[in-house]
């Protein structure tokens, strides 16, 4: 049985990139599928900012006719000169457990990155840090939120087969909120306020969000993110895409943001329920009636599951408190919402001053992704 890898370059064939995951996971319970519409302005040139900092390939294997794995090649210039590397990203990936398909794929990008001058490949990841990025090592049989990646076990002994070996971990855990404030929280909360002279103004859309701040609310995550594991400094137009698409749909109980005497955004927080039930019933395809499960889960007034999505303090801000803050005005609503779970997004191993946040509720380190490295 032959295998072939073809460079994937038309839109159906896009529509068949992306659509391989969701037949590969269609009897997969765990499995989130990505909206549709999303995918397709990811990978398109005229809507996605970071493809003017980006190279891509994306390949597909076909063993005798039918589609085996995919894969997306990718050269992040600004990340790689932030970082001096010449690293080529592969993400996207997925594949039938056959070492052969595996290896092509990497294979594939290994060889586009040399083409290219890179000496190292990396992933998965994606194109910035702000799309899904490492491979899930750890905690299979838990339901995979719409803002993280899913994957079979055996995906790990394929890239570790291939020699990629570990290069940064994230962990994600299961907190169980308290049936009220913790006095703890609000004690801290309320010193750091008046220490630091911050309050926190309760914006409630995205466009007052806009009036009173531009994009400085992405301004704080850009700087706060600077140091974390292959970060892409924001262009000014991927700051006003990830504003534009994410806000307007945000329920803003669960947007923070904290300022100091002068007004400005010295810290920020973003949460939202957990949509991937929704997701999952309308197979990620928002018609003809998958916007209105979708809308309803994200206006819902009772809310059984929340994802933690980030937290940011602006750098002179650090070691303050100001999570203390935020953490604090989220758990009002925790309250008034009815939510029994919050589950966070992927957080590094090695931030222990995040990870410490977590010490005064009752959780459970369910998960853990890996990113992976290898010198070409």
């Amino acid at each position: 049985m032959s295998l072939e890898i073809r460079k994937i370059g038309s839109r159906r064939e896009l529509r068949q990139f992306i659509d391989f995951a969701n037949k590969l996971y269609a009897d997969c319970q765990y499995y989130c599928p990505p909206l549709l519409l999303d995918e397709l302005r990811t990978f398109d040139e005229k809507k996605n900012p970071a493809l003017e900092v980006c190279e891509k390939q994306l390949f597909m294997a076909y063993r005798d006719g039918k589609a085996v794995g995919r894969i997306a090649a990718i050269i992040n210039h600004r990340a790689n000169a932030h970082w001096d590397v010449k690293k080529v990203r592969f993400g996207w990936m997925d594949f039938v457990d056959d070492l052969e398909v595996s290896h092509a794929l990497l294979d594939a990008v290994r060889d586009w990155g040399k083409e290219r001058g890179m000496t190292v490949m990396n992933g998965p990841v994606g194109f910035t840090d702000w799309d899904h990025q490492g491979l899930l090592v750890e905690g299979y049989d838990y339901l995979a939120p719409l803002a993280s990646l899913y994957n079979y076990a055996y995906y790990a002994k394929h890239l570790e087969n291939y020699g990629l070996r570990k290069e940064a971990d994230w962990v994600e855990h299961r907190i169980t909120p308290p049936a009220e404030m913790p006095e703890r929280l609000e004690r801290i909360s309320e010193i750091v306020k008046q220490r630091y002279h911050v309050r926190v103004d309760k914006v409630r859309s995205a466009r007052e969000l806009q009036r009173k701040f531009g994009t400085t609310y992405m301004d704080v995550l850009d700087d706060a993110y600077r140091d974390l594991y292959n970060f892409q400094p924001m262009t000014q137009r991927q700051k006003e895409y990830y504003r534009d698409m994410y806000f307007p749909i945000l329920n803003f109980d669960f947007v923070t943001v904290v300022v100091n005497e002068q007004d400005e955004i010295v810290g920020a927080g973003v949460g939202m329920p957990d949509i991937s039930e929704a997701v999952r019933k309308c197979r990620g395809r928002l018609f003809p009636f998958g916007w209105y499960h979708i809308l309803k889960a994200l206006r819902a007034k009772q809310i059984d599951v929340f994802d933690f999505l980030l937290i940011g303090v602006r750098p002179d801000y650090r070691n303050k408190g100001i999570n203390s803050v935020i953490i604090a005005d989220w758990m009002k609503y925790f309250l008034q919402y009815g939510i029994k779970q919050a589950e966070t997004t992927a957080m590094l191993e090695t931030n222990q001053k995040v990870l410490g946040q977590l010490d005064m509720f009752e959780t459970k380190q369910h998960k853990r992704r890996r990113a992976y490295v290898k010198e070409i």
